[in-house]
């Protein structure tokens, strides 16, 4: 009997010992398994932080494109697609103003779920609008490029396009074909390159060339029409926003009886010196536009009206008057000339001296329109620069004919949009007679989506220009 209560003993002393040993592994096990599954909902929860914080910065570009943005900052709550509240976000938001116009906006947001609030993430969003920088050339008409012309950058026009030029970008037209006259080098239609005749007309592709210069492989038509319209800019409102924080100079006979115009001298301190123009030479010229006739764009007296500051918080000079304008750009600067006092009246802006940046950093830039021309004066230097965003609202961009005026340079880093044809060098059969032997276009990066004050833009809507988790 001793024996077999010694075995019951024994037995359930090993029972008792194994039974410790498998609850202890089991709640190992079990500890495990929870640690695993917290683990688990803690990364879930790392997840929909981030996606919560997405969902904020979404929010805020809707904002943003709706001008509703001063109700927008601060903690709001989110929900899941069923309508149950799964975390919050708190949004912070800083916009570069200019002129009281917001040019570009910054916004951070910091996501969390309401089950791990200790979670968070953060996201920080650069937002601007894409401008016309994005071109090298906008055009609303048919255009020929010569063989002279480097171009770095798109190249586009609702016309058609011969360019006989190298392109180191894409060349778009919005025609499929267009008819290619004498004024484009087609006296005789060039069949090798892909036109035909029909009639009397020369009919040729949307875009064509007639050397080994240009990539035909980037060429592209038809291409959607860009809407020329939409590039122009509410003069009006550039109007009362230099008068209301940036500069505005009235017709300049109304302060001097002798008035023809005003120079603007660009200076690298951040001022613009103020020359009122009272004499003009005559210099005899041809356009197609206008034939032969006399400009008058040599400027033989003038005086210093005033030196005034370029204002930091509204960097804009409106001249109600036609406009010379030269020197080195400090900042972002936008400058614009037109009359909106007389509507028979449209103002010309000429450019007879170089135009430059003073620093090369990308901090600086210029947008400057015409309401009709910008154009190059046949006082212009021999190797001529040019920076900036140049538009010619209602006329052209362009060199007028001045017989055997040949300079040896033209060097644009920016971008032309012109409704009227744009040319800066003229030719009589295969020879050059006026204007400049050699040009090259390449457009400035750095003011795509940081360009001056009231640059058109491409797309009114916001885009991202920078996205990082902080």
């Amino acid at each position: 009997m001793k024996t077999n209560i010694y075995k019951k003993g024994i037995i359930i002393t090993y029972t008792l010992v194994f039974g410790a040993i498998f609850l202890l592994m089991l709640s190992g096990v079990l500890g495990f398994a929870l640690l695993q599954l917290k683990q688990s909902a803690q990364k879930i929860a790392w997840t929909e932080s981030l996606e919560i914080a997405e969902a904020g910065i979404n929010f805020y570009r809707w904002c943003l494109n709706h001008d509703l943005v001063a109700n927008c900052a601060g903690e709001r709550d989110y929900f899941d697609s069923k309508g149950n509240l799964l975390g919050r976000f708190f949004l912070q938001a800083t916009s570069t103003i200019s002129c009281s116009q917001a040019v570009n906006s910054r916004v951070s947001v910091e996501g969390w779920t309401l089950k791990y609030p200790q979670i968070k993430r953060k996201i920080s969003v650069f937002y601007g609008r894409p401008s016309i920088a994005q071109y090298s050339y906008i055009l609303n008409s048919n255009v020929w490029i010569g063989e002279d012309h480097e171009i770095k950058g798109i190249y586009h026009s609702n016309g058609g396009i011969r360019i006989d030029g190298e392109n180191q970008s894409l060349v778009t037209s919005a025609k499929p074909e267009w008819a290619c006259t004498s004024s484009f080098g087609c006296s005789f239609c060039p069949i090798s390159s892909g036109c035909r005749v029909q009639g009397t007309d020369c009919i040729c592709p949307g875009v064509f060339t007639t050397t080994d210069n240009s990539t035909p492989d980037l060429f592209i038509f038809p291409y959607p029409s860009f809407d020329f319209a939409g590039v122009t800019i509410n003069l009006s409102t550039m109007k009362m926003a230099a008068k209301a924080g940036g500069i505005y100079l009235r017709p300049s006979i109304e302060i001097n009886p002798q008035g023809k115009g005003y120079r603007l001298k660009l200076r690298p301190d951040n001022k613009v010196e103020v020359w009122i123009i009272t004499g003009l030479s005559s210099t005899y010229a041809y356009s197609l536009e206008e034939g032969w006739h006399y400009d008058y764009f040599i400027i033989s007296n003038q005086y210093l009206y005033e030196t005034l500051p370029v204002p930091s918080d509204c960097s804009l000079i409106f001249v109600e008057d036609n406009l010379w304008p030269e020197g080195e750009v400090k900042g972002k600067v936008t400058i614009a000339s037109a009359n909106l006092i007389n509507p028979n009246l449209d103002t010309d802006v000429v450019l007879a001296n170089n135009i430059n940046y003073s620093l090369a950093d990308g901090s600086d830039g210029l947008t400057l329109i015409g309401e009709r021309n910008v154009l190059i004066g046949p006082q212009s230097p021999d190797h001529m620069e040019l920076k900036g965003v140049f538009l010619a609202q209602k006329g052209r961009f362009s060199r007028n004919h001045y017989p055997n005026n040949i300079k040896s340079k033209l060097e644009i880093i920016g971008s032309i949009a012109s409704n009227g044809r744009v040319g800066t060098q003229w030719t009589s059969g295969s020879q050059i007679v006026s204007g400049y032997l050699k040009r090259e276009t390449s457009i400035d990066a750095n003011l795509l989506y940081l360009p001056p004050l009231l640059t058109p833009v491409i797309n009114s809507q916001y885009e991202t220009i920078n996205w990082q988790e902080e």
